[in-house]
Formats: structure tokens, C-alpha cells, sequence
């Protein structure tokens, strides 16, 4: 699936740029997609880490603030500029220039995620100045990937599944495609039933926040911190009571709810002490759990459960949802042809080309959207 030069016209080269809800900074790809939008290959990926100044501004910007809409705007400029410096790290990769590109699909940063179901209250709110990034790079963007679907009384999330069909689908197999970013969530691909996608829970935000704060730590690295605790049986009991988990797809979360002000009220109202360690390895069950339930609940007899995002390369995290779904195999994207950190911005990618071709984006089996929306607003280069 991968490849290691520029395929061949009638392909067209498609720029994917994701930064998602772990903050950990920008996810690029390019890629050839055929006219018909089928998946011909990875030319390149990057990363670009967000400098501490601007990870700090994400952070703070996901709560309210004194002059949010002036400081939204400047972190949506300094994000135009880490995208651009990603694309052009993709085009040195690979020899392309501006002119061979397509578009760039460019995700945006989540601060507020406040879908509404059929009731026109619903908003979403990704910062990026993507005309500065059509700018700077010479690139047409498709961005604002997310409204379109909230206008229609959709949940504007997980936009991911139609993609997920297209690379992982099974004539014949129940496969399950599980992204473990900041928050988690599962595209179920049956082979005679309709596509469903959905949030489930928090995946590495609240991790890497406790990480982060008894650690120093970005992030806990291959689980080997919450390997050393303890599972706190009426802590994980604690942290699941909490009516997201129970509410049926289609559904979307994020910082919004799962957050750190969340957890230390958790931990506020516990009627015991918990070391910091037995906290770490709980938050990773509850992780594991979250995605588990959810699975056993849509899709019991699930048989291949494909795990993409940062979760993939927690060994300890991995151990945990073994264990949780024992009738199942759990493996990494990888070992079906695309690692787990280019998933999601390979979407993004498609998402672009299906804006392109004035294709729909969304699924509303999946969203709960009123119906298939081209999805994205077209910044000209």
C-alpha cells in the first residue's frame, strides 16, 4: 500500500494535515488518489511538533478566556504557518511542487466541539487561518471539514469511517477501525450492514495530562508508567459513571467534557486515596474499557479490530484491550498496510479529493446527520 515514489497519472496528489485533540502537534501526508478517489499510495509523511508557546495557547483556548476571539485568530495563524512548514517538508520528500498538488485537506485545531441534533443550536469550532495557508503554500485548502455536517443536525464527528471503509473493508470479515487519539473512536465496517461510527470515550488526553503533570512527561511512553499500578476497581467504577458512556451512536466528545478539571473532580469525590500510579494504569483501563464496551455492545462478534493514532504504540494500553477482547484480533494498522500516525490525516487527504469532486464527506448512519453533505470550504491557492 505504501509507496516509495510518485505513482503514475491518472492518480492526482492530495496534501492530508490532521493536529487532533492529544495536542501533540501536526500529521502530514501526501498521497496519490485516483480519479475515482481509491487509495494508490503514500508518497511522504511529516510531523511538525507544536512549539510550547502555542501547545500552551491550544491548551487554554479550550476554556474560556479573556479575548478569546483576537487570541483564536493569532493561534489560527501561527497554525497556517506549522501546516505550511509540513507541507513543504512533504514536497522536499518528494520532489513535487505547489503546481502537482491538488489540494490540502487541513483538519484544523478543536477548541469547541458543541454539536446540536436537528435543532440548529449546534456549532464546531477548528481553528485555522486557511486562507494563509493557501497562501503560503500555493496550495488550494479545503478546510472547515466539520460544519457542514453539524448544519445538517449531524455530530460533525468521526468524519474518518467512509475512509476507513475504503482502505479496511472485508468482503467477508466484522472489522472494527479504532483511532486512539486525544479521545477515541471506532468505525464498525460489516459487511452486509451499514457503515457506523461514533466516539466512545477518552483515549491519551487523560493520560497524557497525568502524565504531564506528576511526570514532566509529554506523554507516558509504551504504558510502562501505568504498567507499574495498580487497576483501582471502585476509581474505574468512579470515572465510568458518567452518562456519555452509556448514551447510544451516533455521539461525539472531547475536551469539552473529557478533560482535567473532569478528572480531578472525579478524583475529588472518591471516597479513598489513590497514588498517582494507580491512577495512571485505571485512566489506561478505563481507555481500554471504554472502547471494549462499545464494541461488545454494536459489534459483539467483531473479528479484526484495527487500532490507528497515538494508542497504537502503547504496549501497555495494546496488553489492556487484548485482554478486554479476547474473541478478537487486535493489531495495529500497520499490519494492513498504513501505520497508525498516518490514518487520520490520510482521511483528510480523501476528504479533500471527495470535496474536489463534489462528493459527499459525511455518513449519517454515522453523524446522525439528515442526510450525505459535501463537506469543506475551498481556499483557491
Amino acid at each position: 500500500m505504501n509507496a516509495s515514489s510518485p505513482t503514475s497519472p491518472p492518480s492526482d496528489y492530495f496534501i492530508g494535515l490532521m493536529s487532533g485533540t492529544s495536542l501533540d502537534g501536526v500529521d502530514g501526508v501526501l498521497c496519490a488518489l485516483s480519479a475515482e478517489g481509491s487509495w494508490q499510495g503514500l508518497l511522504a509523511h511529516a510531523h511538525r511538533p507544536f512549539p510550547p508557546t502555542l501547545y500552551r495557547e491550544l491548551q487554554a483556548l479550550q476554556s474560556p478566556g479573556p479575548n478569546e476571539l483576537h487570541r483564536g485568530a493569532l493561534a489560527g495563524n501561527a497554525l497556517a504557518r506549522i501546516y505550511a512548514e509540513t507541507c513543504a517538508a512533504l514536497l522536499e520528500q518528494t520532489g513535487l511542487g505547489p503546481q502537482d498538488i491538488r489540494a490540502i485537506g487541513a483538519h484544523g485545531q478543536t477548541v469547541r466541539h458543541q454539536p446540536g441534533m436537528h435543532d440548529g443550536t449546534g456549532y464546531t469550532i477548528q481553528l485555522l487561518q486557511a486562507a494563509l495557508l493557501a497562501e503560503l503554500s500555493g496550495i488550494e485548502v479545503v478546510a472547515d471539514l466539520r460544519s457542514r455536517d453539524v448544519a445538517a443536525g449531524g455530530q460533525g464527528a468521526p468524519l474518518v469511517p467512509l475512509f476507513h471503509q475504503a482502505l479496511f473493508g472485508h468482503a467477508k470479515r466484522l472489522r472494527a477501525v479504532v483511532n486512539i487519539g486525544g479521545i477515541s473512536n471506532i468505525t464498525l465496517l460489516h459487511p452486509h450492514q451499514a457503515l457506523l461510527g461514533f466516539d466512545c470515550g477518552p483515549g491519551n488526553t487523560l493520560l497524557d495530562h497525568w502524565c504531564q503533570t506528576h511526570h514532566q512527561q509529554p506523554f507516558d511512553r509504551d504504558g510502562a508508567w501505568a504498567a507499574e499500578g495498580q487497576i483501582n476497581a471502585a476509581l474505574l467504577k468512579h470515572l465510568s459513571d458518567e452518562p456519555f458512556f452509556t448514551g447510544p451512536a451516533p455521539k461525539s466528545t472531547g475536551r469539552d467534557l473529557f478533560n482535567a478539571a473532569w478528572l480531578a473532580r472525579k478524583l475529588g469525590t472518591l471516597n479513598e486515596s489513590v497514588s498517582a500510579t494507580d491512577v495512571q494504569s485505571t485512566l489506561t483501563e478505563l481507555t481500554a474499557q471504554s472502547i471494549a464496551h462499545e464494541l461488545q455492545r454494536y459489534a459483539p462478534t467483531v473479528q479484526d479490530v484495527l487500532i490507528c493514532g497515538g494508542g497504537a504504540f502503547n504496549a501497555h494500553l495494546m496488553l489492556r484491550l487484548c485482554a478486554a477482547l479476547p474473541h478478537a484480533r487486535v493489531l495495529s494498522t500497520a499490519e494492513e498496510g498504513l501505520a497508525p500516525d498516518h490514518v487520520e490525516a490520510a482521511a483528510f487527504a480523501w476528504l479533500a479529493w471527495a470535496h474536489t469532486q463534489h462528493q459527499p464527506g459525511n455518513h449519517p448512519s454515522v453523524t446522525g446527520a439528515k442526510g450525505l453533505r459535501v463537506l469543506g470550504a475551498l481556499h483557491p491557492a
